[in-house]
């Protein structure tokens, strides 16, 4: 997928989903799949343009996202992520989406009215034939405009407008905000309803202080993105994907500062132990599929205690994955 951070260089002509998506939850596929479903009909039931050949020019489907998420550009305060850059590229790519433009969200870009945004960005650079975006989507100046205005605006143009109604489940609204929450308090079932997709921690194999292997368990500690959003602390069961698996493992997760072993820990470790797998994976990028959360972190008064929690914690998530 073609990945850039300048309306110039993009692929143009475009069919545009518009928005910050953070997690691409079921919300924000809502919001996108008019986007890719405009592009792919027929060239010529679409007034656009010909080639040189003469032949009707192809929309590309395209997400237009800020880069940084504008609350983070004005508290000054890095922004955990649901779905950190690489993370997003991968989603979109099996949505079918074929560009991502990473708008540099900056004072300028901040200061343009609705109107400037739409005429500046969308029309000219872009040239947009046809936008989607949540009914909450607000833009410009001071976010002085609302989906409303942008309808009205880009109509003017020619340009086709979709607006996504709020997508609801049992008469709550999936949010980012919500899945956060969700996460926070363990409650992993919802959130993974709430993306569409299980939770997924995704990261590089580094050296750890290899203490799981001296009490039976060996683990393979992940370097994760440092904007990574992380659930409660705890142990999770999990289906693991790598390059040097025939197949997918499974496997339980440990995410905490582990006050068994290491009392004075702050940062938090993310460590798996896979169950039918114990050859070195250093350098490896793992993908984590978060299916069942587990129990919450908690110290043990001996590494005996520890052990033996652990064969628990392995004998339960098994049993939950009908892996025995």
């Amino acid at each position: 997928m073609r990945v850039v951070s300048s309306g110039i260089e993009a692929v143009t002509p475009t069919s545009i989903a518009l928005g910050n998506f953070d997690g691409l939850h079921r919300g924000h596929q809502w919001v996108i799949e008019p986007a890719i479903a405009y592009a792919h009909k027929e060239p010529q039931a679409i007034a656009i343009g010909h080639s040189s050949t003469g032949q009707p020019t192809r929309l590309c489907p395209t997400v237009v996202t800020f880069d940084p998420h504008p609350r983070e550009f004005f508290s000054g305060n890095p922004k955990r992520l649901l779905t950190p850059l690489t993370e997003k590229i991968e989603l979109l790519s099996q949505l079918g989406i074929e560009q991502l433009i990473l708008l540099p969200f900056d004072r300028e870009l901040a200061a343009l009215t609705p109107r400037e945004f739409i005429s500046e960005i969308l029309v000219k650079r872009l040239k947009t034939e046809s936008i989607s975006i949540g009914v909450d989507f607000c833009f410009g100046q001071d976010r002085s405009g609302n989906s409303t205005d942008l309808r009205a605006i880009a109509t003017e143009s020619g340009i086709e407008v979709n607006i996504a109604p709020l997508f609801k489940e049992d008469g709550d609204r999936i949010s980012s905000s919500a899945i956060r929450q969700a996460l926070t308090n363990g409650q992993l079932e919802q959130a993974n309803a709430m993306l569409g997709r299980a939770y997924r921690l995704q990261g590089e194999v580094i050296h750890g202080q290899k203490l799981g292997r001296k009490i039976g368990f060996p683990t393979a500690n992940l370097e994760l993105p440092s904007t990574k959003f992380l659930p409660k602390y705890g142990v999770y069961g999990v289906q693991v994907c790598g390059q040097s698996f025939q197949q997918d493992q499974w496997g339980i997760l440990n995410i905490g500062c582990r006050p068994t072993v290491d009392p004075k820990a702050e940062n938090p470790t993310v460590e798996v132990h896979l169950f039918n797998y114990d050859q070195q994976l250093y350098g490896e990028i793992l993908t984590l599929k978060l299916l069942h959360y587990i129990r919450p972190e908690r110290k043990f008064a001996s590494l005996e205690q520890l052990q033996a929690q652990i064969k628990q914690d392995c004998d339960r998530t098994k049993k939950l994955l009908n892996l025995t």
